[in-house]
């Protein structure tokens, strides 16, 4: 219960946070809002290690060096959220961002990638997928 409370929190905080950040990329620019943006989450979550940290940094040395590009995927997320809702505005572009990443994570799963559990791909997901693609046609389809 708590995961899926999580993840309907994240959803709608990264809608808002696109917004935001648009927002401000209006003013000062894109690249430099995603300075800031990145700056700010940086500051607050090293407080936040400091204070209630509970893990163990060393351990870093452990993990493959692939995953610490998470903080690089981080950027390019925050750049192109702000250039798909200056573009396209923040409904069609979380559409299409929520399409990719329901692709982008089942191919994550079929094939294993990233130390992942493979899964078996049924038809119920490629069902699902096509009703998305739907929707968006749907929600963008203008009668003239």
């Amino acid at each position: 219960m708590l995961g899926i409370l999580s993840s309907i929190i994240s959803g709608m905080v990264m809608s808002i946070q696109g917004v935001f950040n648009t927002r401000l990329s209006e003013k000062i620019g894109l690249l430099e809002t995603t300075a800031i943006v990145q700056g700010i989450g940086f500051v607050i979550t090293l407080l936040l290690v400091l204070i209630l940290g509970k893990g163990n940094i060393h351990n870093i040395k452990m993990c493959k060096k692939i995953y610490l590009l998470g903080g690089v995927l981080g950027i390019i997320i925050t750049f192109t959220v702000m250039y798909g809702i200056k573009s396209l505005g923040p409904s069609y572009c979380t559409i299409l961002i929520l399409l990719a990443q329901v692709i982008t994570a089942c191919l994550i799963e079929i094939f294993g990638l990233f130390d992942t559990k493979t899964i078996k791909f049924n038809w119920n997901e490629i069902i699902g997928i096509v009703f998305m693609i739907a929707g968006i046609i749907v929600l963008k389809w203008q009668i003239k």
